[in-house]
């Protein structure tokens, strides 16, 4: 008997349903892997809740990894090792978010669950504002899709895992299932059209978690409510860093950082303000300015997680350590390149 090749894997019509059977049509490898990256928002967390804008930067340093394995005869399910955790996908519940994502995922191609298994690894530290949840949902719907053969828009993967978000957050500003899904410097506004960009002058960061989680729900959740209590302060805080993001926006696009680093210090500030910082991040903010950081500010929801110090090249090692001896648990040098780097990579 001719043994069926590994890459092209058919349905015995007679003993599957007709939905069943169209899935495993779908399949053509026996064993597929997807990558997500990281991302920081380099300004205007929060206020891009309420309509104002912010931009959000790819960390390619940091990576969730899914892989899908076909398991004849076994139900899918969905592994998280890193976490100690595995659930078929029959079982989990509806609020459970990866769960939530891959019944997207599959509704949006039309198919029923495979019999495969989908295995989820990421170096993205949790609840440190660098998009884990994000990430691995967009590890996990590319994984997923091109197992069945379908290589969806980044505009449909972030849709898919913007429901996700949903149930990991509460009211998420969209943000970091747009440039994980982009994967390049995304100017976002809500209600409109994401804007993926190049940056004009290619720039360095300096990452730093200050190994306190924060929970995103619980930072936006305190934000709306003191915005409830007290919207005219509240929206002066919105607009204020709305202008920031406007013109650090149009200095990178112009090709300068003269600057920038002082703006960043300006949304600091006002997210200070705001009530979304934490002592230790304040604590890794002032080391990375006082060795050399041009500006530094928390990224992401707050109330721990990360922040980031826009440093010259050369400082930034120097910067790192002083981070690291203010009690930052790791820290992460991430470049950012422009156009014309892109180009020629």
């Amino acid at each position: 008997m001719e043994s069926i090749p590994k890459n092209r894997l058919f349905a015995l019509h007679w003993l599957q349903p007709a939905a069943l059977c169209y899935t495993f049509l779908m399949i053509k490898e026996s064993a597929v892997t997807a990558f997500a990256p990281g991302k920081v928002i380099l300004c205007g967390e929060h206020a891009v809740v309420y309509g104002q804008p912010a931009i959000a930067l790819p960390v390619f340093r940091e990576q969730a990894k899914a892989e899908v394995l076909l398991t004849p005869g076994k139900p899918f399910t969905i592994d998280l090792p890193d976490i100690g955790a595995a659930f078929t996908l029959a079982e989990a519940p509806a609020a459970e978010p990866l769960a939530r994502v891959a019944r997207l995922t599959l509704a949006r191609l039309k198919v029923e669950p495979p019999p495969a298994r989908l295995t989820i690894h990421s170096t993205i530290p949790i609840a440190s504002g660098m998009g884990s949840g994000a990430a691995v949902a967009t590890a996990l719907v590319r994984a997923l899709s091109r197992f069945l053969s379908v290589q969806l828009p980044p505009a449909e993967v972030s849709a898919l895992v913007y429901e996700g978000e949903r149930l990991w957050h509460g009211t998420p500003s969209g943000i970091d299932n747009t440039v994980i899904a982009y994967g390049r410097p995304v100017w976002f506004q809500k209600e409109a059209p994401p804007r993926p960009f190049h940056t004009a002058i290619p720039f360095t960061l300096v990452v730093a978690d200050s190994g306190v989680a924060g929970v995103t729900k619980d930072a936006v959740a305190g934000v709306r409510r003191r915005w409830q209590a007290d919207r005219v302060t509240y929206d002066g805080y919105f607009v204020a860093v709305g202008e920031v993001v406007r013109e650090i926006y149009r200095r990178l696009t112009s090709g300068t950082l003269v600057g920038v680093g002082a703006l960043l210090d300006e949304n600091q500030r006002l997210l200070a303000a705001m009530g979304v910082s934490h002592p230790a991040l304040e604590q890794l903010i002032a080391a990375g300015r006082a060795a050399g950081a041009l500006g530094a500010k928390l990224c992401g929801a707050g109330l721990g997680g990360n922040c980031l110090a826009l440093v010259e090249a050369e400082r930034a090692e120097a910067v790192a350590a002083a981070m690291r001896r203010a009690g930052a648990r790791r820290t992460i040098i991430t470049r950012v390149e422009s156009r014309q780097k892109e180009a020629r990579t």
